[in-house]
């Protein structure tokens, strides 16, 4: 469909992406590898050290040999070091915690960083005498995102008497670094944050191009290693288990990968729908960048068909239906009934059964894991999603063009982050373990802010991408009709503060949220969605996707910082 376009628009060549496996399912000698280039991604088989032996803790597996021995023990000499007292001072135990985030290791610690920073919370003062910028700014980050109660007005000791930030601060860098990270949590009326945000980016925002809370860990931990300062004590053996980590995270997901492209292959919807996109490659990148622990190999993989079939569905609307027939399918979903499948035109029918039988048993798994099964959930939310791709077909068929306002609550919908995050939601099991305080009720605000991120990124992308700066049927378009008179650029401007906004709305949900321990594994995996999406959408001036290119190398096929055994 060339309008009102979905959120997993690509230019076609990112598609034609295949995996070659063994036929009972397991990965040949060599691991499948793959290799994303500006001119397509491939799937290809490449030997790969991560098959020797010294693979550890992979589909419930252990290995006890000396890669995962040494790796254990590096985990309880940090946990070690967390609980005890060895450190020189307070402000470096929370140096320590931002190291183990920055470098992606923190699952591994959940409860000894709760324990560091409660500590810090009860035995912090109003006044924070002592604190330099650099550490309160760190001690401010740290706790928020933990979901701790902490006023930005702390930062208010750092102001002169005319109210602004003092001048001898802007010889500081390393405070004003930390600063301008803090700042990045801002929430919807902070304006001393949104004052720290401009006033240290005016000296750093060029060496702060990815703040923490808006980058992938997992994308950026190499070149913290690289950056990494120390050669002794914690750091030196944090750092040697960040590489190792690296190596163990690695050989998971190319595993992952590669079942993921067998279910795919054996579902036999790339043979049915040849004009669909066959992207099993970067619907799984989602899902690896979402949730990075490496003990949640089943929720990427039960992830991923959920996101698979938002794209196949997107393109069954855009290529294989009139009006009337979508119609006809998108009541088939309300109804998530078998005995329909004889009603719908032959294109749609493999594909309706097929979303019925993958959800279906997901609905089950989850069942069976957490004692509850959330299929009406499920269903409503597919329902959504065609009911969503339904109106923008109707409007497409019509030539109607919408307010602004009716485009993005519509394409909220549409974006099918309703679905994927409802599907998290229960995939990690955030009801039971949060003994029901959190319902999946609660999220519907977080699922709109990224939602609504994720909606103006795409077409503030692909507004780019197909260089249509108007008549491309996205909210710029809508929003320039209104607006008489303006031009290109400051629309984008008005869509990048939007995106501000919505960000600033996302971090309040994540901190009440936060606030319940049991549902920081649904927040992060959340913010790594919406951190995604400017890599899923940044077009370079050769209409590729280099950002995404590189963060899939670097995360599955780049062995910079493997550790290898002889």
């Amino acid at each position: 469909m060339a309008v009102y376009k979905s959120p997993s628009s690509l230019p076609s060549h990112c598609s034609d992406i295949h995996t070659k496996i063994a036929d009972n399912g397991a990965i040949r000698p060599s691991l499948v590898a793959c290799r994303a280039t500006s001119q397509k991604w491939t799937i290809l088989e490449a030997t790969s050290e991560l098959s020797k032996p010294h693979q550890i803790i992979l589909n419930g597996q252990s290995f006890k040999d000396e890669f995962s021995m040494e790796y254990e023990q590096k985990l309880k000499d940090i946990r070690e070091i967390l609980k005890s007292e060895e450190l020189e001072n307070q402000i470096e135990s929370l140096m320590l915690v931002d190291a183990i985030q920055r470098l992606d290791v923190d699952y591994h610690f959940q409860e000894e960083i709760e324990a560091v920073l409660r500590r810090h919370y009860m035995e912090a003062t109003t006044s924070f005498d002592g604190y330099t910028l650099h550490d309160l700014s760190l001690f401010f980050r740290l706790l928020r995102e933990h979901g701790f109660s902490i006023s930005a007005d702390i930062f208010n000791k750092f102001k002169g008497k005319d109210g602004v930030f003092e001048g001898k601060l802007k010889q500081d860098i390393r405070g004003l670094m930390e600063l301008y990270e803090a700042a990045q949590l801002v929430t919807e009326g902070e304006d001393i944050l949104d004052e720290a945000a401009k006033f240290s980016g005016k000296i750093v925002s060029g060496r702060l191009k990815h703040p923490y809370h808006r980058s992938i860990a997992r994308f950026t931990a190499k070149k913290y290693i690289r950056d990494f300062q120390g050669i002794n004590g914690w750091r030196k053996t944090l750092k040697e288990l960040a590489k190792m980590n690296i190596s163990v995270a690695k050989t998971g997901n190319q595993q992952e990968l590669a079942k993921i492209s067998k279910w795919w292959k054996n579902l036999g919807l790339a043979q049915e729908l040849k004009q669909a996109r066959n992207q099993p490659l970067k619907w799984y990148t989602w899902s690896m960048a979402s949730l990075s622990d490496p003990s949640m190999s089943e929720q990427r993989l039960e992830l991923t068909k959920s996101i698979t079939f938002i794209y196949i569905i997107d393109d069954i609307f855009d290529l294989y239906g009139t009006p009337e027939e979508l119609t006809v399918f998108t009541r088939a979903v309300h109804m998530w009934d078998y005995a329909i499948v004889q009603m719908l035109p032959k294109p749609m029918k493999m594909c309706y059964k097929a979303l019925l039988d993958t959800t279906n048993d997901i609905g089950y798994k989850i069942y069976k894991k957490h004692g509850y099964n959330p299929i009406d959930s499920l269903k409503s939310a597919w329902g959504s999603l065609c009911d969503a791709f339904l109106v923008e077909a109707k409007w497409f068929a019509s030539v109607y063009l919408p307010t602004s306002h009716e485009y993005l609550e519509n394409g909220k919908v549409s974006s099918g982050v309703h679905v994927v995050l409802v599907h998290l939601f229960f995939l990690l099991g955030v009801n039971r373990k949060t003994g029901g305080a959190v319902q999946v009720d609660d999220i519907s605000e977080l699922i709109s802010s990224v939602a609504a991120i994720l909606r103006l990124w795409d077409d503030f992308g692909s507004a780019k991408d197909e260089q249509q700066d108007e008549n491309d049927g996205s909210y710029i378009e809508c929003y320039m009709k209104e607006n008489p008179g303006s031009t290109i650029e400051t629309v984008r401007e008005h869509v990048i503060d939007m995106i501000s906004s919505d960000w600033k709305h996302l971090n309040k949900e994540c901190f009440r949220l936060n606030k319940n321990s049991s549902s920081s594994s649904f927040t992060k995996a959340s913010l790594n969605f919406a951190r995604m999406v400017p890599l899923m959408y940044s077009y370079d001036d050769n209409h590729q996707l280099p950002i995404l290119e590189e963060f899939i190398n670097s995360t599955l096929f780049d062995d910079t910082f493997l550790v290898h055994r002889p």
